[in-house]
């Protein structure tokens, strides 16, 4: 038997290969199909950021096959959380939905060595929504 997932997440940054992939990742890999994990750019790249994905599988998580996709007001309309992370104003605004900006450097073009801080700060904060979703549930 199945059950609804407790909420749904979409991750946005502008290019869609570094930041909200890893976040992605890590809310997927930590949370299962107890939260529905989407992710998505206002200018997406034609692929995950090689840095990116050698760090997260380093800590065990795979986004080696992520594809960078397009925002959408669908994919906006069908999230709970709408977490940005530097694509400005191009996330459009519903009522209803509970937005966060986390300010986050940006690894494009940085090597492994530079993108590890990166996504150690994502997963510190990844624990966190989890967290704040659960105690949601439970209230």
């Amino acid at each position: 038997m199945s059950t609804a997932p407790l909420a749904s997440v979409l991750f946005v940054c502008v290019h869609n290969a570094g930041r909200s992939q890893m976040a992605a990742g890590f809310l997927d890999h930590l949370a299962g199909d107890r939260i529905e994990v989407r992710s998505a750019g206002s200018m997406p790249g034609d692929q995950v950021n090689p840095a990116a994905v050698e760090a997260m599988s380093e800590v065990g998580v795979d986004i080696a096959d992520a594809k960078p996709k397009i925002l959408t007001t669908e994919a906006v309309q069908a999230s709970d959380y709408v977490i940005t992370m530097g694509c400005g104003d191009a996330c459009p605004i519903f009522p209803g939905k509970k937005y966060l900006d986390w300010a986050l450097e940006d690894p494009a073009g940085k090597g492994v060595e530079s993108v590890r801080p990166i996504r150690d700060e994502i997963k510190t904060r990844i624990e966190a929504l989890i967290a704040e979703i659960d105690a949601k549930q439970e209230a």
